[in-house]
């Protein structure tokens, strides 16, 4: 029997509309830097909107580049965001980061100055132990090593930033980095990079402004926790033994056989390096099926979907019924692989719910074509894998009653609050 969600035709039309955007990811602290796959804050906004209100809890059990986060924090709610890359814990953070006034006018005097520590004829930082590990790979090249070059020389300027504020100089230069490095075959000249670094720099202290200006609108100001690690076993994790219930679960997985270098750029015509875990000062040391739950060549994608499981069992027990689960993904073959990932939803406890709206509409479910995104799927034209689907679910009846048993047991018995009371006196 399908199931409707209880939504009033203003909370539907504001949904679809969000979900549809075309208008690339802008505003606030989204484009400090372009993180694989990421959805629009117009998706993340409309479901944060619709489905929780000020105060309460949003969760993303795959943060990326924290883009469900940052739109949480400008409405007014917190957020928990999980990630098992070091890199996107560190984009996410620096993203949501409110930075003082004082701060805000350090930084802005340094993105000011920054170009001028950009001199191809000075001396540079060499990253012994990041090079020792292959985070230089393919950036030796007579092509490139300019770049390289630029690039330490930003960081060592980064790195002269009070220490509160040295993970945004870093992130300054990741951005700007990537714009000059990843999908090129050929670099920018250095000339046109020491621009950029200061182009960047200045734009993204006004991003930081507009954000600490957002999140000021709230008379309670919200707050972020990040964590690196898998969202499998984190109803578990210490770190969140006090969190209420999330509200919305809003989040964008990795798409199964669908293939997104979410660890590393692409220099020289395809030439994979690990740059940006060293820019972070973070460590990668893992491959590409890591980053999205399974091999891609795996035809039955039994791993990938075990995972997604286990990820989304673990978040439903820190939830209750009033949670709403939105999730936006694509398939590569969307034919039965759309079908096993709504039979893992159901084996997590969750059960799909629907639009009404939409019920006369192809299958009832909210989909639409993917916008400027940076896959094979768009190299190859209008594939299976370029359309996404909005996915909505709640706790089932036995995902409920999974969650009431944690939580009850959860709860101090009695007889401990009785001599807990004792104790203190």
């Amino acid at each position: 029997m399908t199931k409707f969600l209880r939504i009033t035709k203003e909370d539907e039309d504001r949904l679809i509309a969000g979900a549809r955007d075309i208008e690339p990811v802008r505003g606030l602290t989204h484009n400090f830097y372009r993180y694989p796959a990421r959805f629009s804050q117009a998706f993340a906004r409309a479901a944060i909107e619709t489905f929780s209100e000020p105060g309460d809890l949003i969760m993303d059990p795959h943060v990326g580049g924290g883009t469900s986060l940052v739109e949480a924090l400008a409405l007014g709610r917190n957020a928990v965001g999980v990630d098992i890359s070091s890199l996107a814990e560190f984009v996410a953070t620096v993203k949501t980061t409110v930075f003082s006034d004082h701060d805000l006018e350090l930084l802005d005097g340094w993105a000011k100055a920054l170009p001028d520590a950009i001199d191809i004829r000075r001396p540079s930082i060499h990253f012994a132990d990041y090079y020792e590990r292959g985070y230089y790979k393919h950036l030796d090249h007579p092509q490139r090593w300019r770049a390289r070059k630029a690039v330490e020389q930003a960081l060592a300027s980064a790195m002269r930033l009070p220490q509160q504020l040295e993970s945004f100089g870093r992130c300054v230069v990741l951005r700007t980095a990537q714009m000059a490095l990843d999908g090129r075959k050929t670099v920018i000249s250095v000339p046109a990079m020491r621009e950029l670094f200061g182009k960047n720099a200045r734009e993204m202290v006004i991003g930081s402004r507009r954000f600490r200006e957002a999140v000021a609108n709230h008379a309670q100001q919200p707050s972020a926790q990040i964590l690196f690690r898998s969202a499998a076993g984190i109803e578990d994790d210490a770190r969140l033994a006090s969190v209420p219930a999330p509200r919305v679960v809003v989040t964008s997985p990795p798409y199964p056989g669908v293939h997104v270098l979410y660890h590393r750029w692409q220099v020289g015509g395809g030439r994979e390096t690990a740059a940006p875990f060293w820019i972070a000062k973070k460590l990668d040391g893992a491959g590409a099926s890591y980053y999205t739950m399974g091999d891609r060549k795996e035809p039955e994608k039994s791993g990938y979907f075990a995972k997604v499981q286990a990820t989304l069992s673990s978040v439903a027990a820190l939830c209750d019924e009033a949670t709403v689960f939105v999730q936006m993904l694509a398939f590569h073959e969307p034919q039965w692989q759309l079908q096993r990932y709504l039979q893992a939803m159901e084996a997590a406890g969750l059960t799909e719910v629907f639009l009404p709206s939409l019920a006369t509409e192809l299958d009832g479910r909210l989909w639409r074509n993917v916008p400027n995104r940076k896959w094979y799927s768009d190299q190859q034209g209008d594939t299976p894998a370029s359309k996404e689907v909005v996915l909505l679910h709640q706790l089932s009846k036995a995902g409920i009653a999974a969650s009431r048993h944690r939580r009850a047991l959860m709860q101090p018995s009695a007889a401990s609050l009785a001599k807990l009371g004792t104790a203190a006196l």
